[in-house]
Order: C-alpha cells, then sequence, then structure tokens
C-alpha cells in the first residue's frame, strides 16, 4: 500500500495543500494545466485521498502546530491566548508542540509535524539559528506548509512572515529613559544563552548608550532564578551600578530581590526596568517600569497571518511590526 500523503502531492507537483484538495474535490475551482499536473502527480504517487484531503476543501479539519520553547514562561501563555482566540474564530484546531526538551531535538520535533499532516506552522521562539530556519525554509517549500515567525524575525530574509515589535528601538528608548534620569552606570543584563531578540535589544542599548558617550556595560546571567540571584549577589559586590535594563521582567525582579537583601534602595540608588509587561512587573514590589510587548496582539496577529496564507490570500505585509510602549512604574525615577 503506497505510503505517500498529501504533503508528498503537494511537493512534486509545485502547488499548495489546498489546491490539491481543490483538484480532488472542486476541480471545477483549478486551473485545467494545474489539475491535470496535480491528478498525474496522484497516479504516480499511488496517493488515496482521505477525510483530510477532503476536510481542506471545506475548511473543516485545518489543524496548526504551534511550537513553544518553554511553557513555565508567563509571556507564552499570553501569547497562547491570543492565538487560541482566532483559532477559535476560524474553527482551527492547535497541536502544541514544546522545544525546550533533550529527549527530542527540534529537528524531530519538526519532522513530526509534518508527519502530523498540520496545515501551517507558528514557531514561537526569541531565537531562530540559520539551521533552523534553512531548516523551516525546507518544510514551507518541500512540503506547502505555510509558517508564521511569532515574536522573532530572521533580519537576513522576510521569506517566511514574520509579527514581532521593534526590539532594538524598544532598548534604546528605555535606555535613553534611564540616561535622561542621570544614570551613568547602566547595565544591559541579557541572558548567556543567545537569542536573536536580545540581541536586538542590546543593539538599541548600545546605541543609546554610545550617543551619551557612556561606557557599554553587558552582563550575561542565567533566566533561573537560583542561578542568577547567586549571580547578582557576587558580581555587584565589585561593580558600580546605578541603572539596571533586564531582558526579561523575572531576571529584573530577581535583581531587585538581591538588591533590597542587601539594603540598595530603588529607584532612590538604582533605576531597574524590565522588557515584557508580564504580571512579574505588577506583582513586584517596588512595581516594575518595563517595555510594555503587546504579547496577546502578537499571538493573536500571528495567528491571523497564517489563517491567510493557508487560504492562498495575498499579505500586505511580511514582516509586521507592532508597537511598544514604556510602562514607567515605581523602579524609575
Amino acid at each position: 500500500m503506497s505510503k505517500a500523503t498529501i504533503y508528498d502531492v503537494a511537493g512534486a507537483a509545485r502547488v499548495s495543500l489546498a489546491t490539491v484538495s481543490r483538484a480532488i474535490n472542486n476541480p471545477e475551482k483549478v486551473k485545467p494545466e494545474t489539475r491535470e499536473r496535480v491528478l498525474r502527480v496522484i497516479e504516480e504517487l499511488g496517493y488515496k485521498p482521505n477525510a483530510f484531503a477532503k476536510g481542506l476543501a471545506s475548511r473543516k479539519s485545518t489543524t496548526v502546530a504551534v511550537l513553544v520553547p518553554d511553557m513555565s514562561r508567563a509571556s507564552m501563555a499570553e501569547m497562547m491566548n491570543g492565538i487560541a482566540d482566532i483559532a477559535r474564530v476560524y474553527k482551527y484546531s492547535i497541536l502544541l508542540y514544546i522545544l525546550d526538551s533533550e529527549d527530542a531535538p527540534e529537528e524531530d520535533i519538526l519532522k513530526e509535524i509534518v508527519a502530523a499532516q498540520v496545515d501551517g506552522i507558528l514557531y514561537l521562539n526569541d531565537e531562530i539559528t540559520p539551521k533552523q530556519f534553512e531548516f523551516l525554509r525546507t518544510i514551507k517549500n518541500s512540503y506547502q506548509i505555510p509558517i508564521v515567525l511569532t515574536n522573532t524575525i530572521y533580519p537576513d530574509s522576510d521569506e517566511i512572515p514574520s509579527v514581532s515589535i521593534d526590539y532594538e528601538k524598544a532598548g534604546y528608548e528605555m535606555t535613553k529613559k534611564l540616561i535622561d534620569e542621570g544614570r551613568k552606570n547602566i547595565y544591559m543584563v541579557s541572558t548567556v544563552r543567545k537569542y536573536m531578540v536580545n540581541d536586538l535589544k542590546e543593539t538599541g542599548y548600545l546605541r543609546a548608550i554610545e550617543e551619551a558617550s557612556l561606557t557599554p556595560k553587558i552582563m550575561r546571567t542565567s533566566g533561573r532564578i537560583s542561578i542568577n540571584t547567586e549571580h547578582f549577589n557576587e558580581y555587584f559586590k565589585d561593580h558600580k551600578v546605578d541603572g539596571i535594563i533586564a531582558v526579561r521582567d523575572s531576571i529584573a525582579v530577581s535583581f531587585m530581590n538581591v538588591a533590597r537583601a542587601n539594603h540598595v534602595h530603588i529607584p532612590e540608588n538604582i533605576s531597574v526596568a524590565g522588557f515584557q509587561n508580564t504580571k512579574y512587573a505588577q506583582l513586584a514590589r517596588p512595581k516594575l517600569s518595563c517595555v510594555d510587548v503587546p504579547i496577546y496582539d502578537i499571538g493573536a496577529v500571528g495567528m491571523r497571518l497564517l489563517t491567510k496564507l493557508m487560504n492562498e490570500e495575498v499579505l500586505e505585509e511580511r514582516r509586521v511590526m507592532l508597537e511598544h510602549n514604556l510602562i514607567l512604574r515605581e523602579t524609575t525615577r
């Protein structure tokens, strides 16, 4: 029995999944030459249309794979709410895949997604390496699966559409705010592990620092509280600090806890800012100033963009940049 799938047919015929489905279910809606090519490939591969293929024509069985790095992050939950709300409107099902797993390498997970015959992929991550991007391109081109990058961008190409904010601009603006307060020793606290969006935040920070003729100071720590707490205790014994911008709210709050334990007053002695405006920012005492990233909207817009791709609609923008804001609370002056 042939094991050919609808993805194999779409790839060999160089058409989308929806076109294969229409050639099978609504041939009058497909150009004769395209229909003939699809039917010829079906015969050559011995493909047997199933309920999945028929479901594509009615759009009643559309399934979207959502890839997330780590569901423990507060921002991921909020982004998933935006995705789920739009998916519910269009009656799409969601398959959730967690990327942060030592037992399942990312390439294996992506291959599993292809085998699951999903109709589209939302790739949620702070990072996308050249290797990951090329692998996503292979999936998109070989299997005709639409993909949207959500909360990240690939700087050298917009071949795969993306939804994000201007992280470089946001990093610049928050650094400028602390400089305008009169802070001279401002640290950007980033992660040891490299993330593309954090690189953009650092670029914005460095631009503002250079403009002010200050000395750039970037420290790298872990996102894990047990590790960065110890790191902060040791690092700042010998370093003069009057401003901190952390790439995550949770890291900023970890720093504040260490500062208060060492009798450092915020914002009198040190201004502190985070990056996201998650629940940690409002639960912190004092309440944390931060860049407000519209997490829910990023998820919702990413999902809406994917629905357009799955329905072969023309995209007005392939790189969507949503607006961000600076939320100033009690940790800055």
